[in-house]
């Protein structure tokens, strides 16, 4: 008989290890290395459920664009600038403006037909429901 150790994060640790994943190889036309700016997000795993939050302050709604396909979730967009037709004034611009790109590879445990997203103040909150789990079927022994 083997043991199995039970790792509660093993889940999530799976998930980093394919979003790092995914970020290597060639930069293609879509990739990260031509975005220019990087929003910052958590990812945290839930008993029936993964939620990823996105800091996205400065962009509507009608630029953000998230889509899963073949178990890649890819959330792009972009944050327009605004109109300035007078730099005087300004010391220092720090607020990135452009697009943004990030693609996360979903575990198999991920239930792609229920993901929903929404936005509120700057952040948009992707919940992603995991699929029922399939229990083991006990299977009585009897004796002749």
């Amino acid at each position: 008989m083997t043991v199995s150790r039970n790792e509660p994060w093993s889940l999530l640790n799976q998930l980093q290890r394919e979003l790092e994943r995914s970020f290597e190889g060639r930069p293609g036309p879509d990739s990260a290395a031509t975005a220019e700016w990087t929003p910052a997000v958590d990812i945290k795993e839930e008993a029936d459920r993964y939620v990823l939050i996105a800091d996205l302050p400065g962009v509507s709604t009608e630029n953000i664009d998230v889509s899963m396909e073949q178990g890649v979730l890819t959330l792009r967009g972009e944050r327009n600038t605004e109109a300035r037709t007078e730099r005087s004034g300004y010391k220092r611009i720090e607020r990135v403006y452009g697009s943004f790109y990030r693609r996360f590879s979903l575990p198999d445990t991920a239930d792609a037909d229920g993901i929903s997203a929404r936005y509120n103040n700057g952040v948009l909150e992707i919940v992603i429901p995991k699929k029922a789990a399939i229990q083991p079927r006990r299977i009585v022994v009897s004796a002749k």
